[in-house]
């Protein structure tokens, strides 16, 4: 067979073509940052980009870990959009926009409660404010270590009595919303470290969360229980996810025996059964 010219180029245009559907993608075409969570009102989203980018959510600078790692999160009144800004190292900044789904919130009312469950008396605004501002400085500690790599497991067993984003009407007055899950159970049942941790908080007697700890399990990420019955650890302890921390009660201010969960990325409230599956049904008491 005689090759002309055309047969030629034919051949090299046909080589040239395979040559490219083959080639991997440069980093000019390599995806900048990537997302994984539930990029919805309390949803907490891993993000993932180059070692030593810089990020900013909606202008503000987010902790990324050295292999490129990040946390974001969007509280009960996130706007429907969010502005992500990832930076690499020696190239120009590309800008995400993020769609967070709103949320529809449950409406909770609570009549013939006592006045001072309602209004706190006077005499212990002092106290309320110094408890608070001790909790909000722990909920921005910036620890170096993702503990949180466990991943989350619900701390109690039992049944929900609350969910996040719930507004609750206290005899008739419209209050903050809720911003935890509420797990009720008979007092004394243990609670466990729902993630790996450290512990900041470990109080008996808080004003309105009564038994309080808070753990601190990196990069901002933060889980606090209240209302509990025993507290079982102190401030610095490590604890591992299953670890037993204390026990369910109904100390501050409560209406019933229940652990109060909430989990916080900095000063923004997340919804912690975002983090978990559906919780586990309770094994049957042992016949006599």
């Amino acid at each position: 067979m005689k090759w002309t010219k055309r047969d030629f180029l034919i051949l090299l245009a046909l080589m040239l073509a395979l040559a490219l559907l083959g080639k991997p993608k440069g980093a000019a075409s390599a995806e900048i940052v990537t997302l994984d969570g539930r990029m919805v009102q309390g949803g907490l989203v891993t993000g993932r980009t180059a070692p030593g980018a810089k990020v900013t959510l909606d202008g503000k600078p987010v902790r990324v870990r050295a292999d490129g790692r990040f946390l974001i999160g969007f509280g009960r009144e996130a706007a429907p959009t969010a502005r992500l800004v990832v930076t690499v190292p020696g190239g120009k900044a590309t800008e995400k926009v993020i769609a967070v789904a709103k949320r529809e919130w449950n409406i909770q009312r609570i009549d013939g409660l006592p006045p001072k469950m309602v209004t706190p008396p006077p005499e212990v605004l002092a106290r309320i404010k110094a408890e608070n501002e001790k909790i909000r400085k722990a909920r921005l500690a910036d620890t170096d270590r993702a503990m949180f790599d466990t991943g989350f497991v619900w701390p109690v067993i039992g049944r929900i009595s609350g969910v996040y984003g719930s507004q609750r009407i206290l005899n008739g007055e419209p209050r903050r919303p809720h911003f935890g899950v509420d797990v009720a159970a008979p007092v004394g049942t243990p609670v466990v470290a729902t993630a790996d941790g450290i512990i900041r908080i470990a109080e008996h007697d808080l004003y309105f969360t009564g038994g309080t700890i808070l753990i601190d399990h990196g990069y901002g990420l933060n889980s606090v229980y209240s209302h509990l019955h025993s507290v079982d650890v102190k401030p610095g302890d490590a604890v591992k996810q299953g670890q037993k921390v204390g026990t369910l009660g109904g100390t501050g201010r409560v209406t019933g025996p229940h652990l109060d969960w909430r989990v916080n990325l900095f000063l923004t409230r997340l919804d912690p059964a975002l983090l978990v599956g559906p919780m586990p049904k309770l094994s049957p008491a042992p016949a006599d």
